[in-house]
Formats: structure tokens, C-alpha cells, sequence
């Protein structure tokens, strides 16, 4: 197994990172990494007996890369991270590089409560194989996660972190948003590249874009179901949980918003809404897994505590996609 081996060498590449200097990352160094594009947040398969199935990661990667996505998010909110030991994050990081083409951007969710785990966490996914870092923003003591801390934490990172970072805003799992002044802020910083926004908040995504559209500064879309009105307010590309079944369709409205297509990138973007709120804020990761097992993918359990769902909610996650005609 790769962790161990990971873990051992993480100090001296933790060490190499810790010296440099917040002044060492110097604007003009040249432009910041390019993340426009669609990623599907891949999901962490497990087996009956609740272990990580590697061999079932690397089958659903194979299946996924066949689609022109930019690129994949592992170990963001639908991989379970919170769930997962830091051996077990590393390891999906280290096999999800192995099998992808090395065309496609790697983006790692690194996140941890504390700056300092967030920094270790970041290093060692750069080590097994990670292209940029996407980092939530620390949340259980969210009272006392003001502006001035958030920038605090993301600049830390950034400035020891030896690949890109995204900074990563889900205010329906953390409770918390990034606030604008804190991503114009920030956007600032050479090794900051963009932003995850899943909050759905489409003029608050409008506004970043223009404040901070004097920045080498990316915004993508947290999901498909407004991904149509990202693009239309300035996002360019998107993190999409439906993107793990319905890959062609996201990829396809994609296409069709660069082009300017919009009059069917709405009809198709209207057809992906109800089936997008169904594996995401009605019936969340086992909403998703169930789709993924519908559409020859595998989805399997969940670790607990999240729970299967009934044979009720099945059939209402069923026909959210057989009345939009996708099932």
C-alpha cells in the first residue's frame, strides 16, 4: 500500500514547504493554472463491510474519462472525505492519478479543521500525484470564523502549498460562506486560482466574478442545476455531482453555453434541474450512488452514518429522471 510510504516522506516535503515565505510567491511568476471546465466530484466506493473499494474507484474512473470532462474532483463532499482516515485520502488521491489520463486535471480536496492539518494534508496529496488542492473552509467552530481568519487560514496554505489552491465554499455542509470580501482578498494571492462555489448563489457568484476580474481568478459552478446561469454571470466550469451519470448532458451544456447556444442550453439545462436537486440537496450521496448503480456505474453503500435510501425515496429519486427522460 502507498500511504505509509506517503506518510514517512511527507515530513521532509512538509519541511521543504514550511521554509518558504509568504513573500516567495512573487507576482509575474506567469499566469495561474487554467481549472475552466466540467469536473464530476467522484464518489468513494465502498464495499458491504464499509472498506474503501479501490478496484470499483479505478472501474468508475475508466468509465467517466471516456467523457470530455476538464478534469475529476477527488475527496471533495461527495467522496465521503469526512468519513475517511488520511491514509484512505491519500490512497484515492495516489489511484485515481495512476488510472487517469495524465491530460486531465487531478483536484484534490484537502480541507481540514486546522490550518496546520490542512497544510500537511495538502503537501501530501501534491506528493501522490494531486495538480491543485481544493480546500473547504474550516467550520466547527464557524462563530469565530470571521474574514480576517478565513484569509488568514487560506493564505497560510497557499503560500506553503506546493500546488495551486481552490478555495472551496458548501455552505449546506459547513454552514458557513466564504465571504466575498475574503475571496477579492484572497484571489489576490499568486497560488490561489479560483473558487468551488456550491452555495447556489448566483448573483453572489456574478459578483466575485466582477470583483475579481482584475485577477488571474477562476469561478466554478458547485453544481449543474445552475451551471447555464454560472456561465451567464461569468463562471467557467463547473463541479458537478450529476456529472457522475449524466456526464454527456453536462459536458453537452457546456458546450452549448461556450458556443452561445443559449436557447438550447436552457431547454437542456431545465431538463437537469430536478434530477440534479435529487443527488444532491434531496437525497444526497445515497440519492447519487443509487443513480450511479441505475446507469452501469458503481454506486454501493455509503459508510455510515448515512443511510440507504427506502424503497419510497428510491421511487421519487427514480422519477425525478424518468420524467425529464433521462431514465
Amino acid at each position: 500500500m502507498l500511504v505509509p510510504r506517503v506518510w514517512s516522506s511527507v515530513r521532509q516535503g512538509l519541511s521543504g514547504a514550511l521554509s518558504r515565505t509568504a513573500g516567495s510567491w512573487a507576482p509575474g511568476e506567469g499566469r495561474k493554472m487554467d481549472i475552466s471546465g466540467v469536473y464530476p466530484p467522484v464518489t468513494t466506493p465502498f464495499t458491504a463491510t464499509a472498506e474503501v473499494d479501490y478496484g470499483k474507484l479505478e472501474e468508475n474512473l475508466h468509465k467517466l474519462a471516456t467523457f470530455p470532462f476538464r478534469g475529476f474532483l477527488v475527496q471533495g463532499s461527495n467522496g465521503e472525505f469526512p468519513f475517511l482516515t488520511s491514509s484512505e485520502r491519500l490512497e484515492v488521491v495516489s489511484r485515481a492519478r495512476q488510472v487517469l489520463p495524465k491530460d486531465k486535471l487531478l483536484l484534490a480536496g484537502s480541507g481540514c479543521e486546522s490550518t496546520q492539518a490542512t497544510v500537511e494534508m495538502t503537501v501530501s496529496m501534491a506528493q501522490v500525484g494531486a495538480d491543485a488542492a481544493v480546500v473547504v473552509t474550516p467550520c466547527y467552530y464557524r462563530g469565530r470564523m470571521s474574514s480576517a481568519a478565513l484569509i488568514h487560514h487560506y493564505t497560510k496554505v497557499a503560500d506553503l502549498s506546493p500546488i495551486p489552491v481552490v478555495l472551496y465554499s458548501v455552505p449546506v455542509n459547513t454552514g458557513l460562506d466564504l465571504p466575498v470580501d475574503a475571496v477579492v482578498t484572497l484571489s489576490q494571492h499568486p497560488n490561489i486560482v479560483g473558487i468551488k462555489d456550491s452555495g447556489g448563489d448566483v448573483t453572489r457568484i456574478g459578483l466575485i466574478v466582477h470583483k475579481t476580474q482584475r485577477q488571474d481568478f477562476q469561478v466554478l459552478a458547485g453544481s449543474a442545476g445552475f451551471l447555464l446561469a454560472g456561465y451567464a454571470v461569468g463562471a467557467v466550469g463547473g463541479v458537478c455531482a450529476l456529472a457522475n451519470v449524466l456526464g454527456a448532458q453536462v459536458c453537452q451544456l457546456e458546450r452549448l453555453c461556450l458556443t452561445g447556444q443559449w436557447e438550447d442550453a436552457q431547454k437542456l439545462q431545465h431538463r437537469l434541474i430536478e434530477p440534479n436537486t435529487a443527488v444532491t440537496q434531496r437525497f444526497g450521496i445515497p440519492g447519487l450512488k443509487k443513480t450511479m448503480d441505475w446507469f452501469g456505474y458503481y454506486g454501493g453503500p455509503c459508510r455510515a452514518p448515512l443511510q440507504e435510501l427506502s424503497p419510497a425515496q428510491e421511487e421519487m429519486l427514480r422519477l425525478d429522471f424518468t420524467s425529464n427522460g433521462w431514465l
